[in-house]
């Protein structure tokens, strides 16, 4: 894909880590930038909780020193509340401050935020309005196509959150009735793109899942970018691999034995440095199915690490995988 601008900022690799709780922590959206993601997005923030500054909060809206550009989520249906949030997110160094009208878990939408706020599109637009008054930085956001299949107006949200100063969104093809079920439809996310009022990027997510997916979305659909959830989860590689199929049309060779273990290891190593031990090692363990996806009679050892509550145990069952299964071959995605 080819570079693009977000307001100001110039992103080269428009292939972005999407933002999910309890994956895309510090820890997580380092690694992923090692392996060419163009652009990572923090996990879903409460804008409420950013206000009181609560301790878990500003722990995650920490960013990478080394990294550009720092994009923090936030998510509330309170414009003055909201606004502050991202002031003061840009007063702590943020680049980037993108907007969540699309997260589907009742808890969310339960407080009218998330894709709950997809029933009352007026408030969205105020919301976004609201943040891009309180904040010198470009304002993006990450939607769904509607609430249910009755009430898809994506076009027209779209143009509406792009005349009040959205510079990009990204749009889930799926509704909010739909959750995770079903299949993703790009369609109505080409239609956006293709308004011809739309002069802001279009970022697509849901269902890319090889790096064929990734090529159809720009190629068939003509999005500007296109952003990664599931399938990044445990795979740090796939942003590598898209990149190196949009260059060449080829595959690379998928990771190995030792490469999967040296990435866990250094994620479960990361993550302790940052949460410390114990939040370190329960919040990595839904990675470790897919570091090591697809091995025959490995289950003992996925039980391991998944249910260890020490992360000497953890580090030693990866010893032991890679003793046991180091010449294993996986095959290409």
């Amino acid at each position: 894909m080819k570079a693009i601008n977000i307001g100001k900022i110039q992103i080269d690799n428009p292939v972005m880590l999407a933002p999910m709780t309890g994956v895309s922590d510090l820890p997580f959206r380092k690694l992923v930038r090692k392996f060419g993601c163009g652009m990572v997005v923090s996990e879903m923030i409460a804008s409420r909780a950013m206000v009181l500054q609560t301790r878990n909060t500003m722990r995650m809206a920490q960013h990478d020193d080394g990294a550009s550009p720092k994009v923090v989520q936030l998510a509330g249906c309170e414009p003055e509340v909201m606004g502050e949030a991202a002031k003061l997110n840009e007063d702590m160094g943020a680049d980037i401050i993108d907007i969540n009208f699309g997260c589907p878990v009742k808890k969310v939408v339960s407080k009218g935020a998330g894709a709950g706020i997809l029933k009352d599109i007026d408030l969205m637009v105020s919301l976004t309005k609201a943040m891009v008054e309180h904040t010198t930085l470009p304002v993006t956001v990450k939607t769904r196509l509607g609430w249910d299949e009755d009430s898809i107006k994506i076009v027209e949200v779209a143009e509406r959150l792009q005349d009040v100063g959205c510079k990009s969104i990204a749009i889930h093809g799926r509704t909010r009735a739909q959750m995770y079920k079903g299949n993703a439809d790009w369609k109505p996310i080409a239609e956006v793109k293709n308004n011809q009022r739309m002069h802001i990027p279009v970022f697509g997510n849901g269902d890319i899942d090889s790096p064929e997916a990734a090529m159809k979305m720009r190629d068939e659909y003509g999005l500007d970018g296109a952003m990664i959830g599931r399938a990044s989860i445990g795979y740090p590689w796939f942003f590598k691999e898209v990149k190196h199929f949009f260059e060449t049309g080829t595959h690379l060779a998928p990771p190995t034995m030792k490469e999967r273990v040296h990435a866990a290891r250094r994620h479960l190593q990361m993550a302790i440095d940052w949460k410390g031990e114990k939040l370190g090692v329960f919040e990595t363990r839904r990675h470790y199915t897919n570091y090591f996806k697809g091995i025959p009679n490995f289950k003992p050892y996925r039980m391991k690490m998944v249910t260890s509550d020490e992360s000497a145990d953890v580090f030693a069952a990866f010893d032991e995988v890679l003793e046991k299964f180091g010449d294993y071959e996986f095959s290409a995605i």
